[in-house]
């Protein structure tokens, strides 16, 4: 008879991340640069004397490393390899800020601001922004911007300087009124005393435009855990219709590199390890298909 075709694998299709608890999927990477399962092994030599050579070789260990190299951030991937789910927000038709929070001194009180908001009929104009609010004289604030990535959303922003100030001019702050920000459809709220602030205190705010969806998610905190998963790769479905899979059952992965380079798309390199499960008395299985 003659020789069966050789078993070969293309390309990548996609990488399912799992939970090892329901089986079911965090979501689906499709926007992936390559996804391997590296498996390397040791071998422990016996040496000694004037031999040159080995006198008897035994197995050591062997390490499944898994590379996955998504081209795409769902938010999965902060809660499986940095140990956050991040907060998925609805749709924010009308913009949104944040909250204005004290960074330096107590501007943020009743003898100075009470609040942040977005303007009623200027939502148009809200930018996806990082805002320092600066204290000029006890009744009047300066305004500042930490990014022009989006300041020609609406109505044209601008610098009025190379410390990155907005205000033209300091805005005068009154007891419990509301002034503009010109050009950025929010307004400051003047506290309910007296209006008596501390020259260079500080206070920021963050801003969202109207959009379709928006996410947050604070990394770092002593209690962020990264999970363990299951991993199912596949490769790419060839001319002839074959199909590749491996379904690695227990892993684990720290960290999450995250690069912006200059007019490129960014492409993550992620690492983890497979392991032992012994539900399943293995790391890995391989499924191939000719249909």
């Amino acid at each position: 008879m003659a020789l069966s075709e050789p078993r070969v694998i293309y390309g990548i299709h996609s990488a399912s991340p799992y939970s090892r608890t329901t089986g079911l999927p965090y979501g689906i990477l499709r926007v992936v640069g390559g996804s391997s399962m590296a498996l390397s092994g040791e071998l422990i030599k016996l040496n000694g004397g004037s031999a040159k050579y080995a006198w008897a070789v035994e197995d050591g260990l062997i390490s499944a490393e898994i590379t996955l190299k998504p081209k795409e951030y769902p938010n999965f991937l902060f809660e499986l390899f940095l140990g956050k789910a991040p907060t998925a927000n609805a749709a924010e038709t009308g913009a949104s800020v944040t909250t204005l929070t004290d960074k330096n001194g107590t501007l943020v009180v009743s003898t100075g601001l009470a609040s942040v908001g977005v303007k009623s009929g200027s939502e148009t104009d809200v930018k996806f922004g990082n805002f320092v609010v600066v204290a000029a004289s006890a009744t009047t604030v300066d305004v500042y911007l930490q990014s022009d990535v989006d300041i020609a959303r609406g109505t044209d922003g601008t610098y009025q300087n190379d410390a990155l100030k907005i205000t033209a001019s300091p805005l005068t702050i009154t007891t419990s009124t509301a002034v503009e920000v010109p050009n950025f459809g929010v307004e400051l709220t003047g506290g309910s005393g007296t209006i008596a602030m501390t020259t260079a205190d500080t206070a920021t705010f963050k801003s969202r435009p109207i959009n379709t969806k928006s996410m947050d998610v604070v990394i770092g905190s002593t209690s962020d855990l990264p999970l363990e998963f299951g991993l199912i790769m596949i490769a790419q479905q060839r001319g002839n219709g074959e199909m590749f899979e491996i379904d690695a059952y227990k892993c684990k992965g720290v960290g999450l590199p995250i690069g912006l380079e200059e007019n490129a798309y960014s492409e993550a390199e992620i690492k983890a390890e497979a392991f032992y499960d012994s539900t399943q008395d293995g790391v890995f299985a391989i499924r191939h298909v000719t249909p």
